[in-house]
C-alpha cells in the first residue's frame, strides 16, 4: 500500500550523521514535513557536526541520549553492524518514542528484544534516491506497533519519495531490489555511456542520453501501467536495431544475471540480521 506525506507534528531525533541520515534530513526539512526545531542529529563525529550544523537550521548533537530529548520518533541511521550496541545504550530512553531503523536485515523481533516490553518499532529500508526526494522505501512494522504509527512513519518517507507498507517477511527481497536498485541502475548507465564512447560518442553526451533514457523510461511505465514486455515489444521493430540489441542480451543471459544477483543481495540480507 502506497502512502503519501503528512505533516509530523512531533520531535524528531535521528541517530546517526552520515549520508542517509542527512539525506532524510534535507529532504524532510525541504518538502517541509518537519520543521527545523523539531529535529536533532546526533553524530560522534565533531567534523561531522561542525558541517551538518552549518548546513541545516537543526540541533546537531555528539550523544544519543541528549539528542532523544522527549522525541516522538528516532530514526536509526547507523550501519547494521552498530545497531546492537546502539539500541541497547539507549534501551530506556526509546521506551516512550516510536524506533525506526533502516539498517539492512536487521529484523523488528531483534531490536525489540534490546528494549522494554510493548516498544514500538518499525523497520524502513530507504534507498539513496531520497537524497533528491525520488526514494523508495519499504515499511514494515514490529509486534507492539499501531497501525497509525505505521501510517505515520510511512508519510514521512513518503516526503523524500515513495513508501510501501508490507509484511516483514518482504522486507529482505525488496532491499535486494529497491534498496540496493539505485547501484543496479547505475551500472547499466555505465555500461551504455561507456558503450557509446566506444561507438564514438563524448563520455558526456552518451551518460545523458543513457540517464534521460532511463527516466523516460521509468516515467513511462509508472504513468502508463504498461507491462515492461509490451515496451519492448513496443520498440522492437521487425528486423529493426532494438531487436538486435535484445537478442545480445537475451543470448547474455542478462535477466539471469539479475535475478542471480537479487538472490545475492536477499542471502546478504538474511545473514546481516543473523
Amino acid at each position: 500500500m502506497m502512502t503519501t506525506p503528512n505533516r509530523f507534528s512531533g520531535r524528531l531525533a535521528v541517530i546517526g550523521g552520515g549520508k542517509m541520515g542527512e539525506a532524510i534530513v534535507s529532504g524532510l526539512l525541504a518538502s517541509g514535513t518537519v520543521p527545523a526545531d523539531r529535529i536533532t542529529i546526533a553524530e560522534p563525529v565533531g567534523a561531522r557536526r561542525d558541517e551538518l550544523a552549518s548546513r541545516y537550521s537543526v540541533g546537531v548533537v555528539s550523544d544519543g541520549i541528549q539528542a532523544l530529548g522527549d522525541a516522538d520518533m528516532v530514526i536509526l541511521a547507523v550501519k547494521p553492524q552498530a545497531v546492537d550496541q546502539v539500541v541497547k545504550g539507549l534501551s530506556q530512553a526509546l521506551a516512550r518514542a516510536v524506533l525506526v531503523s533502516i539498517a539492512a536485515g536487521i529484523t523488528c523481533a531483534r531490536l525489540e528484544s534490546f528494549l522494554p516490553e510493548g516498544s514500538s518499532v518499525v523497520r524502513v529500508m530507504p534507498n539513496t534516491p531520497v537524497m533528491v526526494r525520488e526514494g523508495m522505501a519499504i515499511v514494515s512494522g514490529g509486534s507492539s506497533v499501531s497501525d497509525e504509527q505505521i501510517q505515520t512513519v510511512a508519510g514521512l518517507f513518503s516526503a523524500v519519495g515513495r513508501a510501501i507498507v508490507v509484511p516483514e517477511s518482504a522486507q529482505d527481497a525488496g532491499t535486494a531490489i529497491s534498496g540496493s536498485g539505485p547501484a543496479y541502475f547505475a551500472l547499466v548507465v555505465d555500461a551504455l555511456a561507456r558503450a557509446g564512447v566506444a561507438q564514438g560518442l563524448t563520455r558526456d553526451t552518451a551518460q545523458a542520453l543513457a540517464v534521460q533514457t532511463m527516466l523516460g523510461t521509468a516515467k513511462m511505465l509508472e504513468e502508463t501501467g504498461m507491462h515492461p514486455e509490451a515496451l519492448i515489444d513496443g520498440v522492437s521493430s521487425p528486423g529493426g536495431t532494438t531487436i538486435a540489441a535484445i537478442n545480445v542480451l537475451e543470448d547474455r543471459a542478462v535477466r539471469a544475471a539479475f535475478a542471480e544477483a537479487v538472490s545475492a543481495a536477499v542471502r546478504r540480507s538474511r545473514e546481516l540480521g543473523s
